[in-house]
């Protein structure tokens, strides 16, 4: 453990400063500001002996908290990541990305406030690459066997790490130009700069994973072929099918998906040119949803220079404390203040979004919006409380409601829940032989620690399909629910 009167000695959570609003957002660069070892130390030696840690139980993935809150305490960083990354292979993803459920579940969590072991787990990671520890682990041995992952979100990356690990060949298909999934596209890079993921993929490659971008799975190679090509086949596609607004007005240019947005914002800070890109310069902007891809959203139209940005949410603000019917170790919904709602705007509950109205020349200039009442459980608009509000962008960030279902259903025939996720067993197998699944075109759309534990997980039951038998670590015993401690 770490020091034992360490939760005694220092009762606060201290993080990293933010770098100040108005010189953040003239850049895209991660708006915290460097760390202090001394206020990391303080923090990693809060973390107590509390008999049962629970932290395992809140992090999919299992990680062995306590164990690198003591080593980073102690000053064994090299020792650290190393039982950082029997557990997570990317805790620079997670340190950076994750909610943090561990936290939540923290014992010291009870009566003070958490244990700050997402700064700790990130800490680890940025020094273990600043001083050269994080090396390739290339395989022993060869297997001679193959193996396809479709998609190179966390889910594919994790599974196709392990399973090179393990000495299979193993190719990664991603139908975008670039590596990396929503995390290469989608996440902007004020929350993760992008060299972040490049110089895990630099890893990747050194150990053998192939990696083949700009090819579409069920277009330029059918599902079919790539079969017959590999011993194995894990689908990691992702749930990327964007929720939609069907209201009048939905069709007006100027109203679009926020990836539609955030993916052209990566791409043009990646060097590229992008015709007639989605931007918020000078405009007024309205994000519909409040959850992360909304506040995403938000620091990128702040970067652009919109002219306003508001927020809307079509339910209640959530409370600033845990609330009664989501206990302790469970994670609480608390209203949240992240880095992009610092920024400025405006946050708006209650809001149900009725019509989207459009100028002379046929482009949204405004919404017309309601407040929302609860009738039956049903969230709808409150009669006689309509009102307009300027926008000439419209962001739909509404969440997702699963993975692109045509090709996997007319070429594999794969099965689908109710749900609309791929059907499987609790080992990620699906019917058709050898082919698995694993992440959020599986489970739904989810937290990115889940995605990696999904993928370790599906690599061991991958490589037990080929050999017989694993010697991967599987963090997760049912792909539903199971956590092992």
């Amino acid at each position: 453990m770490a020091d034992p009167k360490g939760f005694l000695k220092t009762t606060e959570r201290e993080l990293p400063k933010r770098r100040p609003v108005p010189v953040r957002i003239m850049d895209w660069k991660e708006v915290y500001e460097a760390g202090d070892s001394a206020q990391l130390r303080r923090q990693a030696g809060r973390c107590m002996d509390c008999g049962i840690p629970f932290c395992h139980q809140g992090c999919p993935l299992g990680n062995l908290i306590p164990e690198w809150n003591d080593l980073m305490w102690r000053g064994e960083g090299r020792a650290a990541i190393e039982r950082l990354h029997a557990t997570n292979n990317f805790p620079e993803f997670t340190g950076r990305l994750c909610p943090a459920p561990c936290e939540s579940a923290c014992v010291l969590g009870i009566n003070q406030p958490a244990v700050t072991i997402k700064q700790v787990e990130v800490s680890i990671i940025d020094q273990a690459f600043q001083n050269g520890w994080v090396q390739p682990q290339p395989p022993g041995r060869l297997t001679g066997k193959t193996v396809a992952v479709v998609g190179s979100g966390p889910a594919g990356l994790a599974a196709a790490q392990q399973l090179t690990r393990a000495g299979h060949t193993v190719a990664v298909y991603e139908r975008d130009d670039r590596i990396g999934g929503l995390i290469r596209y989608g996440i902007p890079d004020f929350k993760m700069e992008k060299k972040q993921l490049d110089q895990r993929l630099a890893q990747m490659t050194a150990e053998g994973t192939r990696f083949r971008a700009g090819v579409n799975i069920g277009v330029d190679i059918t599902w079919d072929q790539l079969r017959e090509r590999y011993d194995a086949v894990v689908v990691a596609t992702g749930a990327v099918v964007p929720r939609d607004l069907p209201i009048p007005g939905r069709d007006l240019p100027g109203v679009h998906f926020a990836m539609e947005y955030l993916v052209e914002g990566n791409r043009v800070q990646a060097g590229d040119t992008v015709e007639n890109q989605i931007t918020a310069e000078g405009k007024h902007v309205v994000v519909l949803g409040g959850g992360d891809t909304g506040a995403d959203c938000i620091g990128t139209a702040h970067r652009q220079g919109a002219a306003s940005v508001t927020n809307l949410a079509i339910g209640k603000q959530p409370g600033i404390t845990r609330p009664e019917s989501q206990p302790w170790p469970m994670q609480p919904t608390l209203f949240e203040v992240q880095s992009a709602h610092e920024e400025g705007g405006t946050r708006q509950y209650l809001a149900s979004t009725v019509e989207f109205l459009a100028n002379e020349v046929g482009e949204v200039r405004a919404i017309r919006l309601a407040e929302t009442e609860y009738i039956d459980g049903r969230r709808v608009p409150k009669a006689g409380t309509e009102r307009e509000i300027p926008a000439d962008l419209v962001l739909l960030a509404l969440g997702f409601t699963g993975p692109e279902s045509a090709d996997l259903s007319s070429q594999l025939e794969v099965p689908f829940t109710d749900r609309g996720n791929v059907d499987r067993t609790d080992d990620y197998a699906t019917s058709i032989p050898g082919v698995f699944v694993a992440g959020d075109a599986g489970r739904g759309q989810s937290l990115i620690v889940w995605a990696i534990a999904e993928g370790r997980a599906a690599a061991a039951s991958v490589d037990r399909y080929l050999e017989g038998e694993t010697s991967l670590p599987s963090p997760i015993t049912s792909s539903a629910h199971a956590i092992s401690l």
